[in-house]
């Protein structure tokens, strides 16, 4: 078994953590893999996380070169980690096809599908069931809250958040640093930093 550590920002300031914390002792359940020590966040200090102490923050680092790396995709300090020492959890629970790419940094919670062919760059972040279909590109960064589905052959920038429940039509494009409104249907290319809202969805004003 190797040494995890979790990258988090408050370790009390949301449950994300915490529910990352029961994907490893799944996952440990399952085939033992690894050894959990704790948390490092931003500030240094917090509450323990679902039974695990604070290490310390980012400095602390250096003290684990032998520890890898688990994070929340873009709340965390990951630049401070080597490319080599951060990891993907996968829920046991949540299927992946053998033909599928998973980058570094790629957290996937239960129950999540991800289908033949698919791509997923570095630091995406998938909540519980998820439909990730066929050929999908999901770039840096990408966010899908829970019971997200995109259809076959979907591209979705980087930085790009999904809500809760939204669904995008097969052969699409999403921009990069997109915000797609819980339930939104996407039944058109979306260009770069919009949010889109509604059934169909349409363009509500700029993300940024």
């Amino acid at each position: 078994m190797r040494d995890l550590i979790m990258l988090g920002s408050i370790v009390g300031d949301g449950t994300h953590s915490a529910e990352m914390v029961e994907i490893v002792e799944r996952i440990n359940a399952a085939k033992p893999t690894w050894n959990l020590l704790g948390f490092i966040t931003a500030e240094g200090a917090g509450q323990q996380g679902n039974g695990y102490r604070v290490l310390g923050g980012p400095g602390a680092i250096a003290d684990f070169p032998d520890a890898c790396f688990a994070s929340m995709a873009g709340r965390t300090p990951t630049e401070l980690v080597p490319a080599d020492r951060l990891v993907s959890l996968v829920d046991p629970s949540s299927a992946v096809s053998r033909t599928a790419t998973l980058g570094r940094g790629v957290v996937v919670y239960p129950h999540c599908y991800i289908g033949l062919n698919a791509r997923l760059a570095d630091h995406c972040f998938m909540l519980a069931g998820c439909v990730v279909n066929h050929d999908v590109v999901l770039e840096r960064g990408v966010t899908l809250a829970a019971g997200v589905t995109i259809a076959g052959s979907v591209r979705v920038g980087a930085g790009t958040y999904l809500g809760q429940a939204s669904t995008v039509r097969e052969k699409l494009s999403i921009g990069a640093d997109c915000l797609i409104g819980m339930g939104a249907v996407v039944t058109k290319d979306v260009p770069g930093n919009c949010v889109m809202v509604g059934n169909p969805a349409r363009r509500l004003r700029a993300r940024r």
